[in-house]
């Protein structure tokens, strides 16, 4: 399990964005699973990007993104950021 992001974990700005990555991901029929492969990230990774614990690097919300079909914009505009 990937240690959590220890000065931004449960920030609300990771918390919404990652439950809005939650809710895109699992609108388009697509497992935390298979996001994390298509992603190329660590499935436990991916879980804690989702519940908010991780401060990804841009160039993993890309990559989420790609996986998912939509652009960065789309996310963050979503999680209302």
């Amino acid at each position: 399990m990937p240690t959590p992001s220890p000065k931004h974990a449960h920030a609300p700005v990771l918390v919404a964005l990652g439950e809005t990555i939650r809710s895109l991901r699992k609108a388009r029929g697509i497992s935390q699973e298979e996001l994390a492969h298509r992603s190329q990230v660590d499935r436990a990774y991916m879980s804690s990007i989702e519940r908010g614990t991780q401060n990804p690097g841009v160039m993993t919300i890309i990559r989420i993104a790609e996986g998912m079909g939509i652009s960065v914009a789309e996310i963050f505009a979503a999680a209302k950021l």
